[in-house]
């Protein structure tokens, strides 16, 4: 079991985020911005600054937070899937040089103007994610599925159809603890209710591969549709059943990654000075990683 988050949200710069990681006695990050960009979109120059800081703090990148097939690419639009193409080949020899295995990608954005789990709709998505995966398979990295606000996360029945139709080892699931909680179940009839964590997770399990950790409290709109606006809070004060799975998947063997990614000081920017920003940003993330590894020995792990 190792410990890593998404270092962006204590800082945009990567020194920030080596700090921060290393304060916290942390030997990953799971990388998703770099002053605004990505592995996929640094210059050539930039990607070199960038492998020559890491490798003199002795940080390892374990896993690429992409934005491959995420939340804001339409399963329709061919160009949202050449630019999801194009950023995966990109970032391929990137991840390939600095040892990361693992990238976080998704199965597009729930469209609006349509149902989103259409069998026509499927066919769709399910082809499009079937190359991704494809290309990753190739060049030996893990397409890691995350249950967020796209077709495999408008439920666990959605999931295991993605998992059913996509028939590749390298196409594992990345367990978001918290994103069922402002998510609704895509099962039976509207309105539909929000997702529970447990249920989604103990319907996955078996195919969990990398954990994140992110908590937080939602009400569903009245007619089971409209997102709802989550209140993000420290792991295991909300409704993500966070050490009700964290001790499930230590009885279970677990040996894999946990990932934080707080979404903490978004709740104390709305009022606060730009100033600071940096440092709320900077100390709720160094809090939230230290409050995680309590939550963890409470709940019997030992590091």
């Amino acid at each position: 079991m190792f410990l890593t988050g998404f270092a962006d949200e204590a800082g945009g710069d990567l020194a920030v985020q080596i700090k921060a990681t290393q304060e916290l006695g942390w030997k990953f990050i799971e990388s998703r911005g770099i002053n605004g960009k990505n592995l996929a979109t640094l210059s050539d120059e930039e990607f070199e600054k960038v492998s020559a800081q890491l490798n003199e703090a002795g940080i390892k990148i374990n896993c690429y937070g992409s934005a491959i097939a995420n939340w804001a690419k339409h399963p329709r639009k061919q160009e949202d899937f050449e630019a999801s193409k194009m950023e995966l080949l990109n970032a391929i020899p990137r991840m390939q040089k600095l040892g990361i295995k693992m990238l976080r990608g998704m199965s597009f954005a729930t469209p609006t103007d349509e149902e989103p789990d259409s069998p026509e709709l499927e066919k769709i998505i399910f082809a499009k994610v079937n190359e991704l995966v494809k290309i990753c398979e190739d060049a030996g990295i893990i397409y890691g599925h995350e249950n967020c606000m796209n077709y495999g996360g408008l439920s666990f029945k959605h999931t295991l159809k993605l998992l059913e139709n996509i028939k590749s080892p390298n196409l594992k699931l990345i367990f978001d603890t918290g994103n069922p909680v402002f998510n609704y179940r895509w099962i039976g009839e509207k309105p539909y209710p929000l997702q529970s964590s447990w249920e989604f997770y103990q319907n996955v399990k078996e195919f969990i591969a990398y954990i994140h950790i992110k908590d937080g409290t939602a009400l569903p709109k009245a007619d089971g549709v409209t997102r709802p606006e989550c209140n993000f809070c420290y792991a295991g004060d909300g409704e993500g059943d966070v050490r009700a799975i964290v001790i499930d998947l230590r009885k279970s063997g677990y040996d894999g990654g946990f990932s934080i990614e707080p979404h903490i000081a978004s709740v104390y920017h709305a009022e606060t000075r730009s100033e600071d920003k940096a440092a709320i940003s900077y100390n709720s993330y160094i809090e939230y990683g230290k409050r995680f590894e309590k939550l963890l020995r409470d709940c019997g792990w030992n590091f």
